[in-house]
């Protein structure tokens, strides 16, 4: 495998597509995409592009000891060459490309890539390994559409409240630590937050909880009011913030040097951190999570060996070792079983429902409000981002 983007696919050499649906003209553009899912996988093409958050594609390259790509290779004769991505929206940009078979995608991408046509549909039933993953997380809201399931579950995580207990009295179990005026005085230039449009959904969900009269149910379904309402929490906790992050491991240095004493934050993150006064919490109004899918782009060039990879990743070995190294929760029980450290899946509460329930996993705001109302139109994502460039100032 090269960790690299493919270069100077052959424009002459028209793919046999036929193996996986029927056959298409070769060429680019829209007319090339696919939407529905196939009925059969044929015959691997030997090659396979993925394009994926860093980590989920490891071959060894980058530690010898961490690799689960080779294995694959050999079983299947698929070459794989892939390319990491560090936001949502660099993923969409590259995506349309057509450069990539395979796409890991956050709920915060995925329905984007669906109502572009950029993802087609998945024949679960081409994906033995489907059929371990937790319930919970099939057919969900970020990984099917009008009754299409577009996409296979990978693992999953929750955005959590991390702090240095020296820094307060009592462990914080709100919230509140990072959006109340009088407890972010306390920390002013050491608080953090997720750099990103979809943080603003954290917000709501404070706001959720802590203003009911503001209507919000969904902290992804928000109307101009309640997104003003978000926008002005956000701005206020913009003077105390020092700074924010979308690089982890910048994280794991703030917390260890002080720089930062609390804010948003991944379980790994603080499994990262040496400093024992430095601790995490699922605060009482909940949280908002990931849970990220593999999905087939519309413009594949090599399906076959994209639904190969897409059984293999979710089986219990490759599922295990991907979930372990990034930190987050496998999406079975059989791939629970397979992780090094006996406690991984209770660190990260794989497979606990009740756990699950008080996440909010990020889903593509639009404007066919996600809580069901039709008497008003949301705001999509198009204005969170505009509205987090306003926020950062």
């Amino acid at each position: 495998m090269k960790n690299t983007l493919r270069r100077g696919r052959v424009a002459t050499a028209c793919l046999t597509l036929l193996s996986v649906s029927v056959l298409s003209a070769c060429g680019s553009g829209d007319d090339d995409k696919k939407t529905e899912a196939v009925e059969k996988v044929g015959k691997a093409e030997g090659q396979v592009s993925i394009l994926a958050w860093p980590g989920y594609v490891e071959d060894g390259s980058n530690d010898p000891a961490v690799d689960w790509v080779s294995a694959f290779e050999k079983d299947t004769g698929c070459e794989v060459t892939s390319k990491v991505y560090g936001t949502s929206d660099e993923a969409l940009n590259l995506a349309k490309s057509g450069e990539y078979d395979v796409i890991a995608a956050s709920g915060d991408l995925s329905l984007r890539l669906i109502a572009s046509d950029e993802a087609q549909a998945i024949n679960t039933d081409l994906v033995p390994n489907y059929e371990n993953v937790y319930d919970f997380l099939k057919d969900t809201e970020w990984n099917s559409a009008d009754g299409k399931n577009y996409g296979v579950p990978h693992g999953y995580g929750a955005n959590l409240l991390m702090f240095n207990k020296k820094n307060f009295a009592e462990a914080p179990t709100s919230w509140g630590a990072v959006f109340d005026k009088e407890q972010l005085a306390a920390n002013k230039g050491k608080v953090t937050a997720y750099d990103s449009p979809i943080y603003i959904a954290d917000a709501a969900l404070y706001l959720m909880k802590t203003q009911p009269d503001l209507g919000i149910e969904n902290p992804y379904a928000l109307d101009e009011d309640q997104l003003d309402a978000a926008v002005a929490l956000l701005k206020e906790q913009r003077q105390y913030v020092g700074e924010y992050w979308s690089d982890y491991l910048k994280e794991v240095q703030a917390f260890e040097t002080g720089d930062s004493v609390v804010g948003t934050t991944w379980q790994v993150i603080k499994n990262s951190i040496e400093n024992p006064d430095v601790d995490v919490t699922l605060p009482t109004e909940g949280a908002t999570a990931w849970n990220d899918t593999w999905m087939l782009s519309s413009q594949a060039k090599n399906p076959n060996c994209a639904y190969k990879w897409m059984d293999y990743i979710l089986s219990p070995e490759a599922n295990a070792q991907a979930t372990e190294y990034f930190g987050e929760a496998p999406n079975s029980p059989e791939a629970c079983a397979q992780t090094t450290d006996p406690k991984h899946c209770e660190t990260f509460h794989a497979g606990d429902e009740e756990y699950a329930k008080q996440l909010w996993f990020w889903r593509t705001p639009i404007e066919k409000c996600l809580d069901g109302r039709t008497d008003v139109q949301c705001t999509n994502y198009a204005q969170w981002t505009e509205a987090w460039t306003e926020i950062k100032g």
